[in-house]
């Protein structure tokens, strides 16, 4: 029993609904006070308080002090990654009834096409590059993770995305992330991370300052249209 990853103590830390709604709140990667996380969970700044602290203290979140308020945010991507796992996972384990199905027909359809997952991207847009990028083998699926090809070397460099910098990264270099809504893998790790970057900096995209959502430009229409077939 001593081998087993405390999988007790994480599951208590998510039980609470108000801490896994806090948690979830802090997944697009920014930076939230206490008081607007209270909001969001729907409880008192007291009991959002000892929340917090308890995300903290468990090694979900960091907290940081700007002034007088104290801003959140989440610990890790391994901490967002899994986030995003849970929720997947919620809607294939739990009972099939009507009530039990998750609602992705009410959710925007922008959510679906394009958002963030903490610093990479996310939703059918990321689905369907990750499988071109497979397609064209710019990548090589390793198990869960991925390594880049000779000639994903090579293109990749092209589109001027740092290879080096994002291997010498500490966390994974390139993993599937199964995708919330689409149920299938787009691309995190550092180099996920480091597309998502290249992507703002062509300006592909344009990031929303309260949501996950983003927002595909026309230039990123036809950059992906060309972006390996994607």
């Amino acid at each position: 029993m001593d081998d087993i990853p405390c999988i007790p103590r994480i599951a208590h830390l998510l039980a609470d609904p108000a801490r896994a709604t806090m948690l979830w709140a802090l997944v697009d990667g920014t930076m939230r006070p206490a008081g607007e996380l209270a909001y969001a969970a729907n409880i008192s700044a007291q009991s959002a308080s000892a929340h917090l602290a308890k995300l903290v203290e468990g090694g979900f979140l960091s907290s940081e002090a700007q002034g007088r308020h104290r801003y959140f945010r989440i610990a890790s991507p391994e901490v967002a990654d899994a986030m995003e796992s849970f929720a997947s996972l919620s809607a294939a384990v739990r009972p099939r009834s009507p009530r039990s199905v998750l609602p992705w027909r009410s959710v925007p359809v922008q959510f679906l096409t394009a958002r963030t997952c903490y610093d990479h991207l996310a939703g059918e847009t990321a689905v369907k590059i990750l499988e071109a990028m497979l397609k064209a083998r710019w990548l090589a699926a390793d198990g869960r993770d991925y390594a880049v090809t000779r000639l994903g070397e090579k293109r990749l460099a092209a589109l001027e995305v740092d290879l080096a910098a994002a291997r010498e990264s500490r966390r994974t270099f390139a993993r599937a992330c199964v995708d919330l809504t689409q149920r299938r893998p787009h691309l995190g790790g550092a180099l996920g991370a480091a597309l998502l970057d290249l992507y703002v900096s062509k300006l592909w995209i344009q990031r929303a300052r309260r949501s996950r959502v983003v927002s595909i430009t026309p230039k990123g229409r036809e950059a992906f249209r060309g972006f390996v077939g994607a």
